[in-house]
């Protein structure tokens, strides 16, 4: 494993700070893809000691119309309505992205069947199961089209901790810069140490954790606002 670089009391590398965008900022353009938050997650304690929570829904255009997260199964209504006002039906879908097998994260991939489907480092297409290296810490390629940076455009990066087969989306040349979909990798922008709480492995999920930070311009939570990385 990588050395332990110095983190603050959030797990985040020392040379870092995080700044929430607001709940009107939810689409970030870019060439040829662009990123839209389709709904927030939320994670919320309750008294009793339960907690409510859903993850957050992204949808990411371009050549490729890529899905990720499905919110929990009580999302399906306002995912079909959502998708339709941007004029899109499921079928229109090309490849749904599953960070990690939690409900409220694959609530709905029975409503996308002719997808190509990426969950945690399973990639299948129906019921044909395509090879990945994922699990040996490469990233997948959904889109070569390279930009200026000379990074594929779209890619699903390992980054295990919160359980063992959690992914992101890494989304090169947005108006924001490198943008992540990083599913429960991040809970929010100030997520403190709750993330902790919820984590298989802290020490994997904090290395995964600064890597993002390094490659990252904006960064989409699994339960929050989305929020930019400003780097000291």
């Amino acid at each position: 494993m990588a050395d332990m670089e110095p983190t603050d009391s959030k797990g985040l590398c020392a040379d870092f700070q995080t700044v929430p965008f607001s709940e009107s900022q939810a689409d970030f353009p870019g060439q040829p893809y662009s990123v839209s938050v389709l709904k927030a997650g939320y994670c919320l304690p309750q008294t009793d000691g339960t907690f409510r929570a859903d993850g957050t829904i992204t949808l990411i255009t371009g050549p490729r119309t890529i899905l990720v997260d499905t919110g929990g199964p009580w999302d399906r209504s306002f995912l079909l309505s959502t998708l339709k006002k941007r004029g899109l039906e499921p079928g229109d879908i090309d490849v749904v992205v599953g960070t990690h097998g939690h409900s409220d994260h694959i609530g709905n991939l029975s409503l996308f069947p002719t997808a190509v489907m990426m969950v945690g480092y399973d990639v299948s297409e129906g019921d044909a199961y395509r090879p990945s290296r994922l699990a040996e810490g490469l990233a997948h390629t959904i889109d070569e089209h390279v930009c200026v940076s000379s990074l594929p455009q779209v890619s699903v990066v390992p980054c295990p901790g919160h359980t063992g087969q959690d992914v992101s989306v890494q989304v090169t040349g947005t108006s924001v810069g490198t943008v992540l979909v990083a599913g429960d990798l991040f809970e929010c922008c100030s997520d403190e140490d709750s993330w902790r709480d919820l984590s298989m492995d802290t020490a994997v999920q904090q290395v995964s954790r600064q890597q993002a930070l390094r490659t990252a311009d904006v960064i989409i939570p699994g339960h929050g606002l989305p929020f930019r990385v400003l780097r000291k």
